[in-house]
């Protein structure tokens, strides 16, 4: 399965970043996750570093557009295979980046994507 980052993880169970991390282990997804608190959430640690993960496939965007921006070279180092912009983190600026980069992403809901078998 996909091994898929989550950025801007969150320990609040009401947050779809949250929910995204229990859906992404259900469906046997490997998970790295980070965020502003360190924690646990399923069987996923959450921590505030920036992490050289290996193997991320995915990175699923759970930021804003401006708080984005201090990851974009630390994704980009990743060489994930996509990155999904889950709704309210749209941010074209980093679309060009990406597109220049030749790292293909998504304007999407990593939640719909699971449900739908599309992820």
């Amino acid at each position: 399965m996909k091994k898929t980052l989550v950025l801007g993880a969150s320990l609040k169970p009401d947050r779809y970043a949250n929910i995204a991390i229990h859906k992404l282990r259900e469906n046997n997804h490997q998970v790295v996750a980070i965020g502003m608190k360190q924690g646990v959430v399923n069987d996923v640690s959450i921590t505030t570093e920036k992490e050289l993960f290996e193997g991320v496939d995915t990175v699923t965007l759970y930021l804003s557009a401006m708080r984005q921006e201090a990851y974009y070279e630390y994704i980009l180092s990743l060489h994930p295979k996509r990155v999904i912009f889950n709704p309210g983190t749209e941010n074209p600026s980093f679309y060009t980046i990406l597109q220049t980069h030749k790292i293909p992403y998504e304007i999407a809901c990593t939640l719909v994507l699971l449900s739908t078998n599309q992820y």
